[in-house]
């Protein structure tokens, strides 16, 4: 225990305890923030590969060009999805959204309608130029009558992505510097009621190596501690909302939450050995009535 300049007790162990629940605190708010980042970019992708563009094939399109179509659709690298729907399917559908009972093939006498595929693309293809070059091309294909690309919603898609994304890096950003500010303040306090122990030894001639040591050790154990409260805080709350919607885990992924936690360990040893380092540099170069301020 160190004295304040009054002359009270200032309790190391419950400064330390405190410290270690701030920064426990802080480390959850930034993993928090790293998941939701994790489950926004899934949740994008998937987004991004339901893009794609709708092949109708030309009227008279022979049997074997339908399955050659079929079969370029399996080589194309940039292809995540594939729904094929016949002329009879296409009708059906068209009927039932138009609420139309056959009148108007029997009116006919034939099926307007020709065979479709539907086509969702990779996300590394969802933007229009990428999107643009390949119906470009599959418009030369032998069967294809039409490629219907819905531009519009491609771009309102992309652009909402990429403004999540710069919203989300911002506010990480801003995480990170508020957490380093604080983390560093709760760590300074943990020097601060140390640091008569600090003049002491330098009094005795001890070097300031080996009066630093004890205390970035220390708070880097101590940061240690705080992540791996932080993880299991996290881990806690992931498992409540995995078993409300199983989909939750799904668009985190193991990968990505044991790479958050990972993270966490290394910003809480990082930011306390750093801040420990800092602040016994401070107090080491302070002169006796220094002590006080």
């Amino acid at each position: 225990m160190s004295r304040d300049k009054r002359g009270r007790g200032i309790p190391v162990r419950s400064t330390q305890l405190t410290a270690t629940v701030s920064v426990a605190l802080v480390l959850v708010i930034l993993g928090l923030t790293a998941l939701l980042g994790l489950a926004a970019r899934s949740v994008s992708h998937d987004i991004r590969q339901q893009v794609g563009f709708v092949v109708v094939m030309a009227d008279g399109a022979s049997e074997s060009q339908v399955l050659s179509m079929r079969n370029y659709w399996r080589k194309a690298p940039y292809v995540a999805n594939v729904r094929y729907s016949s002329a009879e399917e296409v009708m059906a559908r068209w009927q039932e959204l138009a609420g139309d009972d056959g009148s108007e093939k029997a009116l006919l006498g034939v099926n307007p309608f020709s065979p479709e595929f539907e086509v969702s693309v990779t996300a590394a293809y969802s933007n229009p130029d990428s999107l643009k070059a390949v119906t470009d091309a599959v418009r030369r294909l032998p069967g294809v009558g039409d490629v219907q690309l819905h531009s519009d919603l491609i771009k309102a898609v992309n652009n909402t992505m990429h403004s999540l994304t710069l919203v989300l890096l911002i506010v990480a950003v801003c995480l990170l510097t508020i957490s380093f500010v604080l983390i560093n303040n709760t760590v300074r306090l943990t020097i601060y009621s140390r640091r008569f122990l600090i003049h002491t030894m330098k009094l005795v001639g001890a070097t300031p190596g080996f009066i630093r040591r004890p205390f970035v050790v220390s708070n880097i154990l101590q940061g240690l501690i705080a992540a791996a409260v932080a993880s299991t805080v996290l881990g806690g709350l992931l498992w409540y909302l995995t078993t409300v919607d199983p989909e939750v885990m799904r668009a985190v992924g193991v990968d990505g939450l044991i790479a958050v936690l990972a993270a966490l360990f290394v910003l809480g040893a990082a930011i306390c050995g750093l801040s420990a380092l800092l602040s016994a540099n401070k107090y080491l170069r302070a002169d006796y009535d220094e002590m006080f301020c």
